[in-house]
């Protein structure tokens, strides 16, 4: 007899799941329910459809309803889910029109994802103050930017990846741009500070006003927000974009479900929640960290996509374990790369972990390639456990593309590789692409003589 599943979102976690039930089980009852108008949108395309690096958001989709149902699932967009009865598995929803209806479910997968934080400040919902997340805050940005040209001084609230992408992109359209962060330094908890200096450095260049360990205390205006008030300063600006951080959607938990310190649900390494019965994946989930080993929250597109994979394998009856992430992370700002996973030498002794750094800067290949194609440096550091060497992280920053780097050292983390066999892995030699002593072994090898 198939089972009934009910998908509560459709985001990257939700398709992944839909999509992966229905080439497991194509006989699978699989009914999906979405609150917003579309489906899959890659929000990690908005500050560069926003900056005019691609011309349209049609790309930034990669699924749709109609390609959901093809594949045998039920749909229902602009149905917002009202509540759960976990004992007698029923669902209650309201459509767009109101009216309010219940369903059943064998298994039930929330994939609800997260919403932006929008702290009670006062002003704060004056107009053209603005959210970053969905395909609907992109849309309207991207109209502001064609049709209001009024709006010439923008401030970015929160210098995450988000924040400091928006920040590149209202340059790119010729804005002025006031970038302002409670923390000491942009990017802060991705990268320690001596690597976010360098880019803070790139984004000055560029013009973009950064002002950092500054809290936004209140908003001013009449028609629209006119004035940005921190506890050290304000700021006059046409238009704010307020991004500093995310919070988990939860709240159908009902009090039934465990919830994380943060409000996320908790789940095991198969993405079940505290009821064996639900499944919950995506930004409202936990994951595995194992650079901390032990549960944590890492909202990323690709943990979700991976979670929904899991999810899908056991809800058709396959044990299938998640292997942990490490929270792999990149951006790119006006040529500069920076790419990481793990843990900094700083959210390392957050968790409590006593870790050591080793460091090493050299150029991408031998120098003698400098006369013929461009020949940038890079800057590496590899972040390892005091006790046993064992590598919990690693930072890169280059103008050269060597993002592929960072799946290595993902890779390192899960599996728990020392330092010792780093400094003597196997990578290849070709002037066109490396150095004969590669940046990698050699920041290794120098952590391992400093510990000699």
């Amino acid at each position: 007899m198939s089972e009934k599943i009910i998908v509560v979102g459709a985001n990257h976690a939700g398709t992944a799941c839909i999509n992966q039930i229905l080439k497991l089980n194509p006989e699978a009852e699989v009914v999906v329910y979405d609150k917003n108008s579309n489906i899959s949108f890659l929000g990690c395309g908005m500050a560069i459809w926003i900056g005019n690096q691609i011309t349209s958001g049609d790309g930034l989709f990669y699924c749709d309803r109609e390609t959901l149902e093809s594949r045998g699932a039920k749909v229902h967009m602009e149905t917002e889910i009202l509540s759960v009865d976990y004992e007698n598995k029923t669902i209650t929803f309201r459509n767009k029109n109101g009216e309010e209806g219940q369903d059943s479910y064998d298994k039930l997968v929330l994939a609800t994802g997260s919403s932006p934080i929008w702290p009670p400040i006062p002003g704060i919902n004056l107009p053209n103050i603005q959210r970053a997340k969905i395909y609907q805050d992109a849309e309207k940005a991207i109209d502001q930017i064609k049709n209001d040209p009024s709006i010439q001084k923008v401030t970015v609230i929160g210098a995450g990846y988000i924040g400091a992408e928006l920040a590149e992109a209202y340059a790119l359209q010729g804005k002025e741009v006031t970038l302002i962060d409670a923390l000491d330094r942009i990017l802060g908890t991705h990268f320690d500070k001596d690597f976010s200096e360098i880019m803070a450095k790139r984004l000055r260049e560029k013009g973009i006003k950064i002002r950092l360990g500054e809290k936004a205390e209140r908003f001013e205006g009449t028609a629209r927000v006119e004035k940005v008030i921190t506890d050290k300063g304000e700021y006059e600006t046409d238009l704010v974009m307020f991004c500093i951080g995310f919070r988990p959607n939860s709240q159908l938990s009902g009090g039934h479900l465990k919830l994380y310190r943060n409000g996320a649900y908790e789940v095991n390494l198969r993405q079940q929640t505290s009821d064996p019965a639900v499944y919950a994946i995506g930004d409202c989930a936990t994951v595995y960290d194992n650079s901390i080993r032990q549960t944590s929250y890492i909202a990323l597109a690709t943990n979700a996509v991976r979670s929904g994979l899991v999810a899908a394998f056991n809800i058709c009856g396959h044990d299938i374990k998640s292997l942990g992430v490490q929270g792999s992370s990149a951006l790119s700002l006006f040529g500069l790369k920076m790419v990481g996973t793990g843990q900094t030498v700083e959210t390392a002794a957050q968790a409590g972990i006593e870790a050591l750094a080793t460091d090493f800067t050299d150029l991408q290949k031998p120098a003698f390639m400098s006369e013929a194609t461009v020949n940038p440096e890079v800057k590496i550091r590899i972040v390892y456990r005091k006790d046993d060497h064992v590598v919990i992280g690693a930072q890169l920053l280059s103008e050269y593309d060597m993002s592929a780097t960072i799946h290595m050292f993902s890779l390192a983390i899960q599996e728990q590789v020392t330092l010792e066999r780093l400094a003597l892995l196997d990578i290849f030699f070709m002037p066109h692409f490396n150095q004969p002593y590669n940046y990698i072994t050699m920041a290794a090898l120098q952590g391992v003589l400093s510990q000699a």
